[in-house]
């Protein structure tokens, strides 16, 4: 099954929609294919998934259509090789501060299998790669996507030398550890939160760079359309245990209410209900 070019697409501005999957059922990727997703998130990172595991499901999701992309647990290369060379599609890695970690995690997505000093002299601009090789790595990493998470005030610092490495093509904000960063928890209408989320989207644009915000509670919904509209455009909606609890909460609440019962508890993201 032929499989969209998310690279391309994340520096043409085009939208890319996907989800954060923690649930292993074989049943998932068919159902998410039957809804039109781009890519499906692997969270490696907060979520206790073995190697075996990320990879049987990276290359189920990639049967049904839908690129694989795993969070690795650090910025990492060695990281990155082992989830693609598992059939994950591509990367985000977490907590990127500085360009010299966007260089070398191009290495290992859009280089791979070179390895060595060989590959960090090319990087460095040292060298160049011989043609015949150039044109293999090319082809063989064509679809191979780089995502950052920026998630902290040095990360904004640096921002401008980060997206001026070639190779990355998107930068997904993690919401929570920016504000965090910020000083401000949480509060994502505060003016230094929705400052720092302007500038992201402004330099990604003017850089070619796709960029987007995972968000996963109604408050983050209302401001994915937000951002969306300010020109993020990648989608990256929530994830299944998220979605789940949430339906279900609705659904029990309507039917206590019909049957005349009392429903004053707390669902699982702490709100009463």
């Amino acid at each position: 099954m032929d499989l969209k070019n998310l690279s391309a697409e994340l520096r043409n501005g085009k939208y890319v929609f996907g989800t954060a999957m923690i649930s292993q059922s074989v049943l998932w990727p068919k159902i998410l294919a039957s809804l039109g997703l781009d890519l499906v998130f692997i969270d490696t990172e907060h979520t206790a998934l073995d190697r075996e595991t990320v990879s049987i499901n990276a290359n189920a999701y990639k049967a049904h259509g839908i690129v694989p992309i795993v969070r690795i647990p650090s910025p990492d290369p060695y990281e990155a090789s082992k989830v693609l060379d598992g059939g994950a599609m591509g990367v985000i890695a977490p907590y990127i501060e500085n360009a010299d970690q966007v260089r070398q995690l191009v290495g290992a997505v859009k280089f791979k299998p070179l390895k060595g000093k060989k590959l960090e002299r090319y990087l460095m601009g040292d060298i160049d790669l011989e043609d015949k090789l150039s044109k293999y790595l090319n082809a063989l990493n064509e679809k191979n996507v780089l995502i950052i998470n920026i998630e902290s005030v040095p990360a904004l610092e640096n921002l401008d030398e980060i997206l001026s490495v070639k190779g990355l093509d998107g930068v997904l904000v993690g919401p929570h550890d920016l504000s965090c960063s910020l000083a401000v928890p949480e509060d994502y209408d505060h003016p230094l939160f929705m400052d720092a989320i302007k500038e992201i989207i402004s330099k990604c644009k003017r850089n070619k760079v796709g960029v987007g915000i995972h968000v996963w509670d109604e408050v983050g919904f209302k401001k994915e359309i937000e951002w969306a509209k300010m020109g993020a455009n990648l989608i990256m909606h929530s994830n299944d245990l998220s979605i789940f609890s949430g339906a279900m909460a609705i659904d029990l609440q309507n039917v206590k209410k019909e049957l005349g019962l009392d429903w004053d508890r707390e669902n699982s993201d702490g709100v009463t209900i």
